[in-house]
């Protein structure tokens, strides 16, 4: 995509843009914000989420934020991700929304690293 394609995606990338490199990728009717191989937010429409654990969890409550929730058209089952929408004052904020984003892209690499498995075993 280029930066002309979307200008919410062009503001996303301007925001974040402390952070690095940033990407963002279609994905499921909305898009994933990636810092190299990390995806530390998620867009819907115009709502920035960003990637939680519990204790960033409870600082973006306490600003009001909202858990992102996904409902499986299929099933019709409603899942609340581990995203958080990103608050209201870090919207117009790049150096706010920097220090979101550096929390955010910290839990999405901690996440990440989580889920790399040992190697597995192989029969003698």
């Amino acid at each position: 995509m280029t930066r002309m394609d979307n200008p919410f995606h062009n503001y996303v990338e301007d925001l974040f843009a402390k952070l690095g490199r940033i990407r963002i990728r279609k994905m499921f009717g909305g898009a994933g914000v990636y810092a190299g191989e990390d995806m530390f937010a998620l867009l819907d429409g115009d709502q920035i989420y960003i990637k939680a654990d519990e204790t960033l969890r409870a600082d973006l409550e306490a600003e009001g934020a909202q858990p992102f929730e996904w409902t499986n058209p299929t099933t019709g089952q409603t899942l609340q991700m581990s995203y958080l929408s990103m608050p209201v004052n870090a919207l117009d904020d790049p150096e706010e929304a920097t220090d979101w984003g550096q929390k955010a892209l910290a839990v999405a690499i901690e996440s990440r690293r989580a889920k790399v498995k040992s190697p597995r075993r192989r029969p003698l």
